[in-house]
């Protein structure tokens, strides 16, 4: 088989795939179970990066694990918040083209990543300290929290406006700084408050 199987890239297809789970719950009316799986695929999305660091790769090896990894994202950050949206937002014209440009948008800033980080990787081996433009992963903490203000003052636009906010950031040229050991500790942790919140059903239509 074509393609790269070992452990560094495991958590990138779980992520993926928990991704695609949210996206046929999402279709089937479960929109809570959508965000749920957005939530979790943050979660692999988190760590799966330090996981590939514990093992020496080779050059093809980096460079599909760069490739793989957005194609990923474009699908859990990308693709499945647009499609919660369109379940919230059926009736409404104008959302159809906020969720077309919050995917191409988070389709380019993905793509200029890759370009960067493989020019990055050339010139230098240390790690990464910013990002230029929003990552588009943001959308594992950004989405629910929207998705759960929308639900509880029950007007969608308010989704609808967090979308557009954040397609928007995804291309403006702003430094990012990546979060260090307590950066990830408090993502972790607000994550986790927001999964419970669902789960237990606060929020939510």
């Amino acid at each position: 088989m074509i393609g790269y199987y070992n452990y560094t890239v495991v958590l990138t297809y779980l992520g993926m795939l928990i991704s695609f789970a949210g996206i046929m719950n999402a279709m089937n009316g479960d929109v809570k179970g959508a965000v749920i799986c957005l939530i979790l695929s943050g979660v692999c999305d988190m760590f799966d990066g330090k996981i590939a660091s514990t093992r020496t790769r080779t050059s093809s090896e980096k460079r599909f694990g760069i490739q793989i990894d957005s194609l990923s994202d474009f699908l859990s950050f990308g693709v499945l918040p647009a499609v919660i949206g369109y379940c919230l937002n059926q009736v409404s014209k104008g959302y159809f083209y906020i969720a077309c440009i919050y995917v191409l948008c988070a389709l380019i800033r993905l793509a200029y990543f890759n370009v960067n980080e493989e020019e990055r990787q050339r010139d230098t081996t240390a790690a990464r300290s910013t990002y230029q433009g929003l990552p588009v992963t943001t959308a594992a903490i950004i989405i629910p929290v929207t998705y759960v203000i929308s639900s509880m003052m029950n007007q969608s636009f308010v989704y609808s406006f967090g979308l557009a906010c954040m397609a928007i950031c995804f291309l403006l040229p702003i430094k990012v700084k990546k979060p260090n050991r307590k950066g990830n500790m408090i993502i972790g942790i607000a994550g986790s408050i927001e999964l419970v919140l669902l789960m237990i059903g606060v929020g939510g239509y």
